[in-house]
C-alpha cells in the first residue's frame, strides 16, 4: 500500500507558498470555523494527517496540512539553512497567504515549538493550541528516540554523516527506531504502522532531491531548540489561549509525563490520554478528531 491509496481524502485546493528560497507545498480543505493548521514532525510530512483529515473536513471544519521547507512535496533549495525559527516563518507564511483569520495550530513531535510559538506571538489570531507527543521545553523525563538523538548530538556528527551517507545503515537505524516505536501498539496499530506510516518515512529520503539535509539540520538544533523553549516558558505560563493535549500513552519517548508537564504549566489546559502510540492520529484518528473538534 502506497501513501497515495492508503486514504480517500476529501477535496482539497493545492497552494505554493513562497517561503525561505522555495515554496511550501499546502493542501486546503474547505470547511468553517477556526482552521485547522496541521504540522508534522521530523522525518514525517503532512500524510502522518491523511487518516485524520476526513473526520475533521466530514464535521466541516476547515483544515490546512502542509509540508515545512526540506520535508515532502515541499521545496529543498540547495544550500537552505533549516531551523525552528524557519519553521514558526513558514507557518506564518501560510497563514498570510490562505488569509486565515483564526486558526489552531495542530503540532506533533517537532512540530510542537512552531505551534506554540506562533501561538505566543499572535495570540489574536490563535483559537488554540493543539499537541500530540509534541515536546517544547524541558519536561521530566523526557526522552528522544534513538534515532533521533544520534543526529541531535553534536560529537556524534561524524557518525551520523556516515549514516546519512549509507543507505544500508541508514535503512538499519531505521527499522531500529520503528521495532522500538511500536512496543505497546495492539497488532492491528502495528500492521497500519508498517503499510501506512512505514512508507511515509521511507518517502522523504529515498525521494529526489531528499528531505536528509533537513532532516540532519533540524536534529542537530534540537537540544538548542529545547533550551530556548525552555526560557520562554515564563511567557507560556501566561498565555491564556487554550492548550489541547492529546497524547498516545505507549509513546516511551514523549511520554504521558511530557504532557502532564505541559499541562501543569499551561494557565488553560486539557490532556486527553489515548491507547495509540506515538502517533495518536494514525492509531486513534477517529477519537482524536472527535477531541480536537470539542474545541472551537
Amino acid at each position: 500500500m502506497t501513501e497515495a491509496q492508503a486514504v480517500d481524502l476529501p477535496t482539497f485546493i493545492e497552494h505554493r507558498v513562497p517561503h525561505g528560497g522555495g515554496s511550501l507545498y499546502v493542501r486546503d480543505f474547505a470547511g468553517e470555523g477556526p482552521a485547522f493548521v496541521l504540522l508534522h514532525g521530523f522525518p514525517d510530512n503532512l500524510h502522518i494527517y491523511d487518516d485524520l483529515v476526513p473526520h475533521l473536513v466530514a464535521a466541516g471544519r476547515r483544515t490546512v496540512a502542509f509540508d515545512f521547507l526540506g520535508f515532502g512535496a515541499s521545496d529543498k533549495p540547495e544550500g537552505a539553512a533549516y531551523s525552528f525559527e524557519q519553521q514558526v516563518g513558514d507557518l506564518e507564511a501560510v497563514v498570510a497567504a490562505l488569509g486565515l483569520a483564526k486558526v489552531m495550530p495542530v503540532g506533533h513531535d517537532a512540530g510542537g515549538p512552531a505551534a506554540v510559538n506562533f501561538a505566543l506571538r499572535n495570540p489574536d489570531r490563535t483559537a488554540g493550541i493543539c499537541l500530540m507527543n509534541a515536546f517544547y521545553g524541558q519536561a521530566p523525563g523526557l526522552r528522544v528516540p534513538e534515532f533521533i538523538e544520534l543526529f541531535a548530538t553534536k560529537n556524534l556528527k561524524d557518525l551520523s554523516r556516515h549514516f546519512l551517507a549509507s543507505p544500508q545503515h541508514f535503512a538499519w537505524l531505521l527499522n531500529f527506531q520503528r521495532e522500538q516505536m511500536q512496543v505497546g501498539l495492539t497488532e492491528a496499530q502495528k500492521a497500519h504502522y508498517h503499510e501506512f506510516l512505514g512508507p511515509i518515512i521511507d518517502k522523504n529520503f529515498t525521494q529526489r532531491p531528499s528531505a536528509g539535509p533537513a532532516f540532519a539540520q533540524m536534529t542537530s538544533q534540537l537540544l538548542d531548540e529545547i533550551a530556548a523553549n525552555t526560557d520562554r516558558l515564563e511567557n507560556f505560563r501566561r498565555s491564556d489561549v487554550p492548550l489541547l493535549l492529546i497524547w498516545g500513552k505507549a509513546d516511551a519517548y514523549l511520554h504521558v509525563g511530557v504532557a502532564e508537564d505541559l499541562r501543569s504549566r499551561s494557565r488553560n489546559a486539557s490532556l486527553h490520554i489515548l491507547q495509540a502510540g506515538h502517533w495518536p492520529q494514525i492509531d486513534e484518528a477517529a477519537a482524536v478528531a472527535r477531541i480536537m473538534l470539542e474545541l472551537r
